[in-house]
């Protein structure tokens, strides 16, 4: 389990790493731009991606599922995240948040 998720975590980091091309000049104007060069709404996706990420890893769902879900967030990041949280059943498959009673 440990290595999926190292896996995972360092398929994630190359991936940003390699997302967008560092820019060769001397001033870069409005970097916070709109569109798919990122910007706020690309980082906003991203945070989101993150969430789903988080959320699937911590389910009680079988290894394949996660991979699944994972890999789709991941190559389709705004259509993923649209189909988890329409088909993804996540009311069933989340872990007890929350401490257990004791029994008495």
């Amino acid at each position: 389990m440990y290595t999926f998720q190292a896996a995972l975590s360092f398929l994630l980091l190359a991936a940003s790493a390699l997302a967008q091309p560092i820019s060769t000049e001397a001033v870069q104007e409005n970097a916070w731009k709109y569109g798919t060069g990122g910007g706020i709404i690309g980082f906003i996706v991203l945070i989101l991606d993150i969430m789903v990420f988080m959320e699937v890893l911590k389910s009680n769902r079988e290894v394949l599922p996660k991979l699944l879900w994972c890999v789709l967030v991941f190559v389709f990041p705004i259509g993923g995240l649209i189909i988890y949280y329409l088909f993804s059943n996540r009311a069933s498959h989340n872990t007890t948040g929350g401490y257990e009673t004791l029994p008495q």
